[in-house]
């Protein structure tokens, strides 16, 4: 009951035009921003984490910046319930897509890596929307199950398959040999139970996920990097696809794990405001 009530709150607040949906989201920056002061001390901490090279009046920026564009984000992932494909296509524009294409050519899967970066909720049915072959979405689940159901039949709208972590290896070993694409979101902080490796991102020792690059050794498919970017005009981005392996077992332990670590840590530092800086991600430390 609680599901179909979520599912139909969301199905009306999407129904909603965007010009609306960014009036809501103009009250949301300043409620959260202003009012409630959402995470505002995780965020100023982690920003003062991330660049101790700047001054706290530079932070602040960056940090009223982010909360500018975190409505943005929510109501962007809502009105995600009832999107036609054509507006998707409309709003996400694909730079290079034949960087994936070249892999499918070859008969490969493609392991695709993106972050907690621009809009990539929407950068979801973007990528649902650019082939036919299976496309499968990688996710940790949620602890609500109620919000869970919500969200995988939200994303999967457009054809996408909603893979849980635990799973992936089954889903991988059925579709080999077939041209595919999986995507990882792989800035996410992992357990302890899922990872060992720390490697300094952003000025921090961090715990990374390392399954991204089991997963590609195993199938021996190409990664790419699909980095999901702001465009000047509200609510429109673009993708651009970025292959950084193409053989992974040429490659020495954790070496991809860093690689696409340093190539996330690239795109934050060149617009800031587009990462989810309200999120604990140093919250892991190592084990003494």
């Amino acid at each position: 009951m609680r599901q179909k009530l979520i599912a139909t709150l969301l199905h009306i607040i999407s129904l909603l035009p965007f010009w609306i949906l960014y009036g809501i989201s103009d009250l949301l920056f300043v409620l959260l921003f202003y009012v409630i002061k959402y995470r505002k001390g995780v965020v100023m901490e982690n920003l003062r984490k991330a660049f101790p090279e700047k001054t706290e009046v530079e932070r602040k920026q960056i940090a009223k910046r982010f909360y500018r564009f975190f409505p943005d984000l929510i109501v962007e992932s809502i009105k995600m319930k009832s999107i036609k494909a054509s507006t998707v296509i409309k709003r996400i524009e694909l730079l290079n897509p034949e960087e994936v294409y070249k892999h499918f050519k070859k008969g490969k899967g493609v392991i695709g890596v993106t972050a907690h970066y621009g809009n990539w909720e929407l950068g979801i049915h973007r990528l649902s929307l650019m082939t036919d072959y299976p496309r499968l979405v990688i996710y940790k689940p949620l602890n609500d199950k109620n919000f869970n159901e919500v969200y995988n039949a939200l994303r999967s709208r457009f054809g996408a398959t909603m893979v849980p972590m635990k799973q992936i290896l089954r889903h991988m070993i059925r579709l080999k040999g077939t041209p595919h694409i999986s995507m990882f979101v792989a800035d996410q902080t992992p357990t302890y139970q899922d990872s060992d490796y720390f490697m300094e991102f952003l000025n921090q020792d961090t715990l990374v996920y390392t399954g991204t690059e089991r997963i590609a050794r195993l199938t021996k498919n190409p990664i790419v990097y699909c980095h999901i970017g702001r465009k000047a005009k509200r609510g429109y981005y673009y993708c651009k696809f970025t292959t950084l392996v193409e053989a992974p077992t040429e490659y020495e332990e954790h070496e991809i794990t860093a690689l696409h670590n340093r190539f996330t840590e690239q795109r934050i530092r060149e617009q800031p405001e587009y990462w989810l800086w309200s999120h604990r991600r140093w919250k892991r430390k190592r084990r003494k």
